[in-house]
Order: C-alpha cells, then sequence, then structure tokens
C-alpha cells in the first residue's frame, strides 16, 4: 500500500498516521484503526496532482514578481503624480505574468 499522507488527508480528513511497526491508520476522533479504500487515496492523489498541476504557474510567478517594498513606493509615488515607478511595477507584473501565463 502507498501512503500519500495529502491524499489520506483529503479522503479522511480525521486521519491520524502512526507508526508502530509500520504504518496504522487511525481516526483522531475514536482513536479506533480502520482501513483505507486504497483506491479511493489513488483518485485522490490524481485530483491533487491535476490541482497542482493546474495552479504551478502561481508559484512559478510567486518568486519573480517585484516586491510589496517596490510596490508601496511606487504607489507613494504615484499619489504625489509621479506614475513612473508604478509604471514599471504594472510592466514588472505583466512580463511575469506573460512568461508564466495561466492556463486556459
Amino acid at each position: 500500500m502507498k501512503y500519500n499522507h495529502q491524499a489520506i488527508w483529503k479522503v479522511y480528513p480525521n486521519a491520524n498516521l502512526r507508526i508502530e511497526d509500520g504504518v496504522g491508520i487511525l481516526n483522531k476522533d475514536t482513536g479506533e484503526e480502520f482501513v483505507i479504500d486504497q483506491a479511493l487515496v489513488d483518485a485522490a492523489a490524481a485530483e491533487l496532482a491535476t490541482e497542482a498541476a493546474a495552479t504551478q504557474y502561481q508559484r512559478d510567478r510567486q518568486p519573480e514578481y517585484p516586491s510589496l517594498a517596490t510596490f508601496a513606493d511606487a504607489y507613494y509615488w504615484a499619489q504625489k503624480g509621479d506614475n513612473t515607478k508604478m509604471d514599471e511595477y504594472v510592466a514588472a507584473c505583466d512580463a511575469v505574468k506573460a512568461k508564466y501565463p495561466k492556463p486556459e
């Protein structure tokens, strides 16, 4: 049996993994062991993988976006009437979005 902790918790939100001579699955509420349905866990794992693939662009974009400090500085100057830094900030964000497009 494969143990994908995230998939197990998706199918069995009250699951608690306990290691004792292997892995025992316990119900957090009752403390009783129960048998997991591997087909359900495998389906949940596939669903989690699909969700992760669909949102990978978000994780790719995040480290390349300009910082919030850069935004704050651009916002300050925009409030003073100089939009140069805000235009640069927006252009940098647009470049990251173009580099890692959102899947359709």
